[in-house]
C-alpha cells in the first residue's frame, strides 16, 4: 500500500493545485470587486486562471483536433481515425482522408512512449498527411490498463511493432521518433530473419538512442549514476483505486514531467510568469502560443514499470542495442540481417536529450546493408523538438525523408484480376 499512497498524494496535490486555481480565479473575479479596481485582484485571477489549466491539463488527454483536410480539389475532406490494430497497451490507428485517393506513400510513425502521449506527434502527422498515408502508434495510459492484461517491457513493444508492420505490408515506409528508434530497428531486424517479406521499404530513425554512451547527455549520466534497485524503489508506483489500472506498478507521467521541467527550470519558470502576466492583461487566448504548447507539454501518461525499467537496463546501462546483443521473445536480433531495408538517421545539432551521435550509429550496427541504401542528416541549430515538429522538420527534413522514401520504394504486388466471365451457350 505504501506505493498507491504515495501515487494518489501525487494526484491529490495535482487536483489541490487545479482546485486552488480554480477558486483563485473566481474569488477574484468576483463582479462585486470591479466596483474597486485592484491590480492585486487581477494577477490574483491571472494566477488562478493559468494555475487552473496547467494543472488540469496534466490529467487529460489531448484531441488530434485533425478534423478536416484541404485537399487538390479545393475541398475541406474529413479526417476519419480508424483504429487498425486494438491492443492492450496500444492501437494501431489510420488518418484516412475521406474521398481522396488513397496516397502513394504509407507510412508507419511510431510514437514514443516517453511519459506524453502519441498526440504530441499532431504537427508531424499534419505535414505528412499532406501526401501520405499516415499510420500511428497510439500508447495507452498504464494507468488505465488493467492488471489483468499483463506486462509489457521493451520486448512486448518490440513485437508491437513486428504485428503492426506485418499488418501495414512491405511496401510501408517507418518513421520512428526518439525513444522507440532503437526497438524500430530491432524490430525490423527480427523481421528480416523471421519473416523477411514483410519487412518495411524503409526506416527513417529520428533523434533515439541507439548508442547512448556515443555522446553523452544529462539523461545518459543520469542511467549511468543510478542502480537499477534505487530506480525500482524512488521511481516505481503503485496505481490507485481512482483508475482501472489499480495495483499496476508504473513509473508515473507526473514524475516524468517534473524530469522534463527540471532540465530547463528558469525557462519553464519564466513562460508561466509571463503567461500570467499576459493573462492580467487579457492579452492571453485559448489557443495562444503558450497554451498551445503546455496543453500538450503537460499532458502526461504512466508508462509500465516493466517497460520503464527494462529500458534504462537494457537501452542505457547495458547497450544491449548497441552491442547487437538484443533479444525479443527469447531470441538474438542481429542487425546485420537487415539487408533489404534502407536506414536513414537523423539527428540535431543541439539536441540535449540524444545527442548527435547517438542515432547514427545505427548505421554501423547494419553490417549487411549496402552503403547505398544507407543515409543521414545532421540538422543545424536544431534541438530535440524541433527535428520532428518545429520548422527545421518542415522546412528541411521532411522534403529529405520523403525523398529517402521515394528512392526506397517497393511497388505493391499487382493486384490479380478477377477473371472474365464466359457464358455458356
Amino acid at each position: 500500500m505504501r506505493y498507491m499512497m504515495t501515487y494518489d498524494l501525487m494526484e491529490t496535490a495535482r487536483n489541490t493545485n487545479q482546485w486552488l486555481g480554480s477558486t483563485a480565479r473566481a474569488m477574484a473575479s468576483y463582479p462585486m470587486f470591479s466596483a474597486m479596481p485592484n491590480p492585486a485582484l487581477n494577477w490574483m485571477a491571472a494566477w488562478g486562471e493559468v494555475t487552473e489549466r496547467s494543472f488540469q491539463r496534466m490529467a487529460v488527454k489531448p484531441d488530434w483536433g485533425i478534423r478536416t483536410f484541404t485537399c487538390e480539389d479545393g475541398k475541406d475532406h474529413l479526417v476519419e481515425i480508424d483504429t487498425v490494430v486494438e491492443r492492450p497497451f496500444g492501437d494501431l490507428i489510420h488518418f484516412k482522408v475521406a474521398g481522396r485517393e488513397e496516397q502513394p506513400r504509407k507510412v508507419l510513425l511510431i510514437a514514443p512512449m516517453s511519459g506524453h502521449y502519441a498526440t504530441l506527434l499532431r504537427s508531424t502527422v499534419k505535414s505528412l498527411i499532406v501526401n501520405c498515408e499516415v499510420y500511428v502508434t497510439d500508447w495507452h495510459n498504464a494507468r488505465d490498463i488493467p492488471v489483468s492484461a499483463g506486462k509489457f517491457d521493451v520486448e512486448d513493444y518490440s513485437l508491437y511493432l513486428v504485428d503492426f508492420m506485418r499488418e501495414m505490408g512491405p511496401e510501408t515506409h517507418v518513421v520512428a521518433v526518439c525513444q522507440p528508434v532503437p526497438l524500430a530497428l530491432a524490430a525490423t531486424a527480427y523481421l528480416a530473419e523471421q519473416d523477411p517479406k514483410a519487412q518495411p521499404s524503409s526506416l527513417t530513425l529520428i533523434g533515439g538512442p541507439i548508442d547512448p554512451d556515443a555522446a553523452p547527455t544529462e539523461v545518459t549520466d543520469f542511467g549511468r549514476r543510478v542502480t537499477m534497485g534505487q530506480l525500482e524503489e524512488t521511481m516505481i508506483q503503485q496505481v490507485g483505486f481512482k483508475y482501472s489500472g489499480v495495483g499496476r506498478m508504473v513509473y508515473p507521467g507526473l514524475l516524468q514531467l517534473t524530469s522534463f521541467i527540471s532540465m530547463n527550470g528558469e525557462r519553464h519558470s519564466q513562460a508561466f510568469n509571463d503567461q500570467i502576466q499576459r493573462a492580467a492583461k487579457g492579452e492571453t487566448s485559448d489557443h495562444d502560443s503558450h497554451n498551445r504548447f503546455y496543453d500538450e507539454y503537460l499532458a502526461v501518461m504512466d508508462m509500465p514499470a516493466e517497460f520503464y525499467l527494462s529500458t534504462v537496463e537494457r537501452v542505457f546501462k547495458n547497450r544491449d542495442i548497441a552491442r547487437n546483443e538484443f533479444t525479443i521473445d527469447g531470441h538474438k536480433v542481429d542487425f546485420g540481417k537487415i539487408t533489404d531495408v534502407a536506414v536513414k538517421t537523423v539527428e540535431g545539432a543541439n539536441d540535449d536529450i540524444s545527442a548527435p551521435g547517438q542515432c547514427i550509429a545505427a548505421l554501423d550496427l547494419c553490417t549487411g546493408l549496402d552503403d547505398a541504401r544507407k543515409a543521414s542528416h545532421v540538422e543545424p541549430d536544431a534541438g530535440h523538438y524541433g527535428i520532428f515538429a518545429g520548422r527545421s522538420w518542415r522546412n528541411n527534413i521532411r522534403p529529405l525523408v520523403i525523398e529517402f522514401m521515394d528512392a526506397n520504394s517497393r511497388k505493391p504486388a499487382p493486384k490479380r484480376k478477377a477473371p472474365r466471365k464466359t457464358k455458356v451457350k
